[in-house]
């Protein structure tokens, strides 16, 4: 079966179309995305702005019929925290299908850790015992723990690289040294509070980064670039994470962009995404995280394909 997903994150829309078969490995077909930013698009009362509706619409309508030359059979698209929090979500929601007739569903938090895991768990495998999963977004760090496909642990917290950028990086370019500093000091109380609910669950076997930022971050360190296709291992170390922090605070964006794997318009996040990758990883007591190329949206496709296997 030929299935399409349309991921509403809070910086890129994604459609991405894969062959899938149940108790199969989806192969990506084809992909189509554009880098919205809606968290962007976002008034002093949290509304999504006009240009902002208008602009995830417009996709919508491409996406459909980029779907349909495709020769998708089954369409699902959700949106995560960037529509989650708006005031005015359901709005947006109703424009989308009114004017596309795509039904974008919207994602809790603790469904997305749930979905990621799932795919970062059928990606490695049962060998690899107790998983702990770090996923930073764009608005929202998830990280979920356990032995099953179902984690044990799955928690969602609003520490998202451009969230964290937007909210406290914003006085200079480099950051002024105190914002950072403050900003080290917030992202580690709030994954403190929560950490006994995923160290309660056991130790890892194996600790698991998946996200734009966690590549972007491995590639720096020198991991293989993705033109090496996903079958190549990868990951990032601890260290390696602390070193770019201090690196990357007393970088200018264009500095930043400068860097292999980082693209101009995620640059200006990264350091905020660093700061969060060495708290979580620091806090929890992993050295080192192995790279999982699937994510949410793969998590997705599987759990749609086990949901027909048994309809």
């Amino acid at each position: 079966m030929r299935l399409g997903v349309i991921d509403v994150g809070s910086n890129t829309v994604h459609l991405l179309v894969v062959d899938a078969h149940v108790g199969g490995h989806p192969l990506p077909a084809s992909s189509h995305k554009i880098e919205l930013r809606l968290s962007e698009h976002v008034e002093p009362d949290g509304r999504i702005d006009l240009s902002g509706a208008d602009a995830l619409v417009k996709f919508t309508q491409e996406a459909l019929l980029v779907a349909e030359d495709q020769g998708v059979e089954d369409l699902l698209a959700f949106a995560t925290s960037a529509i989650r929090e708006a005031p005015n979500g359901d709005e947006v929601l109703g424009r989308v299908l009114d004017e596309s007739g795509v039904d974008l569903q919207v994602l809790a938090g603790e469904d997305e850790s749930r979905l990621t895991f799932l795919a970062a768990r059928r990606w490695f495998g049962w060998s690899s015992g107790r998983l702990l999963v770090i996923d930073i977004g764009g608005g929202s760090l998830e990280l979920a723990a356990g032995l099953d496909e179902e984690p044990d642990a799955a928690l969602s917290l609003p520490l998202g690289a451009g969230r964290l950028t937007r909210a406290s990086l914003h006085a200079q370019d480099p950051p002024d040294k105190g914002e950072v500093r403050a900003l080290r000091k917030q992202v580690r109380a709030d994954i403190a509070r929560v950490l006994r609910d995923l160290t309660k669950a056991g130790a890892p076997d194996r600790a698991v980064g998946t996200s734009k930022t966690l590549r972007s971050l491995a590639r720096i360190a020198g991991a293989a670039p993705s033109s090496e296709g996903p079958h190549v291992p990868r990951s990032l170390a601890l260290e390696d994470v602390s070193d770019m922090v201090g690196r990357l605070s007393t970088m200018t964006v264009r500095q930043r962009a400068a860097l292999p794997g980082v693209s101009p318009s995620r640059a200006r996040q990264l350091l905020a995404g660093a700061v969060v990758a060495e708290a979580a990883m620091d806090l929890l007591g992993v050295d080192r995280v192995d790279i999982c190329p699937w994510a949410l949206r793969e998590g997705v496709i599987l759990r749609r394909m086990e949901w027909i296997a048994h309809a």
